[in-house]
């Protein structure tokens, strides 16, 4: 028997964690199994093709919102090829209303939350051809049409977890996942994690022995899934001081509660080799009362607190999330939520919009706050009795161009330099995203360099090119700091004679040991704008590192 354990993930550089837990789970087992990842990019007759090839008796779906669709087409596509082959479906989106998602779907069986036991004892009833009904967990499609279900599974032990990697295991250009910790111990009415009790952990030496094993391999990234990392102080502490002390340039991202964070914590963070470490923040919105709409029971400024002290260190990435679309938060309401946590300058701040799970208690509650929901994954909020269908597609806008522009953090410059313009950063990503969308350059693609040409358009649309000598030059210096260097676009002016840069040039091979190095000459002085926040016209001649793009010099005194 030959099982088929199959992920269609969001990106390509993403793996799948669930389906490396029930091969490890079941590797003592005699059955073959097989893992294939995929991307939801990818074509789906490409996808089918590679599945078919296998030759699998049964195919193992992982099911989440965003590939929930996508997975629904391939097994219909797959039982129309084969109508033998077996399909069973796991994970989130099919761990409620299970009997009636298995019931309207082409396949045949359904494992219902936490996996890997019942998972182990399916495979186990299938080769002996055991009667599969009685399996906790599971939910099975008869031969006419009806659903039986096994009943309620209890929780696992976590230590029973057989570590899913390898060493023949492909790390290169991949986002890992790892798990500590399962369960959350708060109640967001949101999240899904809402719907387990309690916390539970693996033991702390298995974890920083595992840890290692990826730090060896030199990943990349590991991506901590648990919910809330920091919910147990001293389990905490304890993880970031070994990975403070190991020699590696893999970084570590935890979801964590920044309210919650003790001063030893912080201490600890700010002591970490700089980027060993990136935190990711759910404030979700500033309005207090909203935050109980929604369970959660904190204060901004508590948060804000905290994540200032981690700041001070200079080395930790955060990242600040809000959700739009909320109970009783309105336009304004969220507007002020954006403003707050834009004031304290965080390395990326995700604006996402509420998504009604199924299972979750605001699904539950979407008739009282009056949202309605697309029926279709990820279950979108389209409007609410606090926010109209208009406003959320205006906060769409906002949200693409701080992505590209804010958290890009490639346009930094020429954004400080619009900031004083409006009243509000909420504002000026407002008009920006207004100004994109009368353009129309959200229904076509634009190449990089219009990315930067963008903002003299709409500094002539909206202050009738107001210091447009200015922001050229601001442009320019962002522009060098991210891109080739060999030449500039056509809007922009490379202001340095050639037998200028050839003396100059000849200055730096003498006194600089950098051999890759671009020289730019300014008329304005970028480095008392940057610094003081001062017009200047006046020569400046600034070295772009082209190793290091933070590592720019001004030898405008030296030459």
């Amino acid at each position: 028997m030959k099982v088929l354990l199959t992920a269609v993930n969001s990106k390509f550089i993403h793996s799948n964690l669930a389906v490396r837990y029930l091969k490890a789970y079941t590797k003592d087992l005699n059955y073959e199994s097989k893992i294939r990842e995929f991307s939801i990019n990818d074509r789906i007759e490409i996808i089918t093709e590679e599945i078919m090839k296998e030759k699998p008796d049964i195919i193992a779906f992982s099911c989440y919102i965003w590939n929930m669709e996508y997975v629904n087409r391939l097994s219909e596509l797959i039982k129309l090829i084969d109508e033998n082959i077996k399909i069973l479906y796991g994970g989130p989106e099919v761990s409620f209303n299970s009997d009636e998602f298995l019931k309207n779907s082409s396949g045949d069986y359904v494992i219902e939350g936490e996996g890997e036991e019942t998972y182990k004892e399916f495979i186990e009833k299938k080769i002996k051809g055991e009667n599969l009904e009685v399996i906790k967990g599971l939910y099975v499609k008869k031969e006419n049409g009806d659903i039986s279900y096994g009943g309620i599974r209890p929780q696992m032990d976590m230590d029973k977890l057989i570590f899913p990697y390898n060493e023949e295991d492909n790390f290169e250009n991949k986002i890992i996942y790892y798990e500590a910790s399962r369960g959350c111990p708060f109640n967001c009415k949101y999240c899904l994690s809402s719907t387990i009790k309690g916390v539970r952990f693996l033991p702390i030496d298995r974890v920083k022995k595992e840890l290692k094993f990826f730090i060896d391999k030199k990943v990349r990234l590991v991506k901590f899934v648990d919910r809330t990392f920091n919910c147990n102080h001293d389990y905490t502490k304890e993880i970031w001081s070994f990975l403070s002390k190991q020699d590696t340039e893999t970084r570590f991202h935890f979801e964590i509660a920044a309210d919650i964070l003790k001063e030893d914590e912080i201490e600890i963070l700010n002591k970490a080799p700089k980027g060993r470490f990136q935190l990711e923040v759910g404030v979700q919105t500033t309005n207090n009362e909203v935050l109980k709409n929604i369970n959660r029971f904190i204060d901004f400024e508590h948060i804000k607190e905290k994540v200032l002290g981690v700041q001070r260190g200079k080395n930790v990435i955060q990242h600040l999330d809000l959700i739009a679309g909320l109970p009783g938060e309105d336009y304004n309401s969220f507007r002020n939520s954006f403003n707050d946590v834009y004031s304290i300058s965080p390395d990326e701040l995700q604006l996402g919009f509420l998504k009604l799970l199924k299972g979750s208690l605001m699904r539950m509650e979407a008739e009282k706050w009056g949202i309605i929901y697309s029926p279709y994954a990820p279950y979108e909020i389209i409007k609410s009795k606090d926010l109209s269908y208009e406003d959320l597609m205006k906060l769409k806008r906002v949200e693409a161009v701080l992505d590209k522009y804010y958290n890009s953090q490639k346009f930094n410059t020429i954004i400080n330099f619009f900031k004083p313009k409006f009243s509000t950063p909420f504002d000026f990503y407002y008009e920006l995203g207004e100004f994109f969308e009368k353009k129309g350059y959200f229904n076509r693609n634009i190449g990089n360099v219009e990315y930067y040409k963008v903002f003299l358009d709409f500094n002539e649309d909206k202050f009738n090119r107001e210091e447009e000598d200015v922001l050229k030059e601001l442009i320019k210096y962002d522009y060098l700091m991210f891109n080739k260097k060999k030449w500039l676009p056509d809007f922009l002016i490379r202001d340095m004679k050639k037998e200028e840069e050839r003396e100059i040039r000849f200055f730096v091979n003498e006194n600089f040991e950098k051999k890759r190095y671009h020289i730019e000459r300014f008329r304005l002085d970028i480095t008392e704008y940057i610094d003081n926040n001062k017009i200047k016209f006046s020569p400046c001649y600034l070295i772009f590192d082209e190793e290091n793009c933070n590592n720019i010099i001004d030898i405008t005194d030296k030459i």
